[in-house]
């Protein structure tokens, strides 16, 4: 029998499909616009091709990865997320406990459902801080002193939500944080007794950092974010003495300005297509952004990544570190623990098969010859 109860993402996102309220699957599932971009963000990563080598067999596969000063055990991490527990009660600390096991790093988003002190205790260094500038600078400030008053060595920024985009499959099904549960939604909920009962028990999900945050409000979902700005960038580039990474950069010349205002790593990203559905794939943009940063500025990326396949395209254009998103949140949905240690094992076990058909001992040697055929 095999180990695994999830075999690949689709796996995953068929039994979430199931499980979980629509309300939920769908904040989970779910984009901006028509979703072309989440689509086509799939379609680019599909597109690529490996390249196979043959009689280049190896006894050993280095997964290892340095990276901004940490020794990764993995070229992967698990990207930052607001409201995990309401994919299963639990799943901040069900993922922090995966990146601990793994050696990889989590992102814990401003909008996680577990505080960022929390996180920190159990993940340790491998909690990067993800920051929303949202409602006041006072706010913010706040965030950034709580993230290094309990130790975090790393920050990410994001920047690529000055308006939050409405999700038409959220608007529908009427999603909005604080949760709120009228007659569509306890419907919902009432026709998925699993999740509801689970849910019921651990207390309804929300924002937890600013409840935590003094003086802050509740978080507003739809409240703007365009306080990440350039003035912002250089003040808190000068006021974090830690590790500080861009996330959501998918223009070159926006890459190059970043990295001259004195950020560690630029994180390409789109959002999952979740911001702008006539934003181009993020694979495409990742080649452009390491074209224009050269070979050696430490890049970051995700959006459509899926397998172990998918992790070595994106290394293979130009990626130092990929981070996986939907499809750990997708396995949680559908088996909790279970389901998203059973999911990382597949893909783990995805990443090293691949290695061996395209030739590759060390995941450090990767590059854009493993590809059979240069992106167009």
């Amino acid at each position: 029998m095999s180990r695994y109860s999830l075999y690949v993402s689709d796996d995953a996102r068929h039994k979430a499909h199931r499980r979980l309220p629509r309300i939920v699957f769908d904040y989970i599932d779910g984009a901006v616009g028509n979703e072309s971009a989440a689509a086509n963000n799939l379609a680019a990563l599909e597109r690529l091709r490996l390249m196979p080598r043959v009689l280049a067999p190896t006894k050993q596969y280095l997964l290892a990865k340095p990276f901004l000063g940490q020794n990764l055990s993995l070229p992967f991490g698990i990207a930052p997320m607001g409201m995990c527990n309401l994919a299963w009660p639990g799943a901040d600390r069900m993922l922090a406990a995966e990146a601990v096991k793994r050696g990889m790093p989590h992102g814990v988003s401003t909008a996680a459902s577990t505080t960022l002190e929390s996180m920190a205790e159990q993940a340790g260094a491998l909690a990067w801080f993800q920051l929303y500038v949202t409602g006041s600078l006072e706010t913010a400030w706040a965030l950034v002193d709580r993230a290094e008053a309990c130790g975090y060595q790393v920050l990410i920024l994001t920047v690529d939500v000055p308006r939050v985009a409405p999700r038409p499959r959220d608007q529908r099904n009427g999603f909005n944080m604080p949760f709120r549960i009228g007659t569509q939604q306890f419907m919902d909920f009432a026709r998925h007794p699993h999740w509801s009962l689970a849910s019921l028990l651990a207390g309804v999900p929300a924002a937890a950092n600013f409840d935590a945050t003094p003086g802050g409000k509740s978080f507003d979902r739809y409240a703007s974010r365009a306080g990440a700005n350039w003035d912002f960038l250089d003040q808190l580039r000068r006021r974090w003495k830690g590790k500080l990474i861009v996330k959501g950069v998918l223009n070159p010349d926006d890459a190059q300005r970043i990295r001259a205002a004195g950020a560690d790593a630029v994180y390409v990203s789109n959002h999952g297509g979740r911001q702008l559905d006539s934003a181009p794939a993020a694979i495409h943009a990742l080649t452009q952004v390491r074209a224009a940063l050269g070979p050696d500025f430490p890049l970051i990326f995700d959006s459509g990544v899926r397998s172990g396949e998918d992790i070595l395209k994106a290394l293979a254009c130009g990626a130092d570190l990929v981070m996986l998103g939907r499809p750990l949140l997708y396995a949680l949905g559908a088996d909790g623990a279970r389901g998203l240690s059973s999911l990382l094992d597949a893909i783990v076990e995805s990443l090293l098969v691949a290695m061996a058909q395209i030739g590759l001992s060390d995941i450090n040697d990767i590059n854009s010859t493993h590809l059979a055929a240069p992106l167009s």
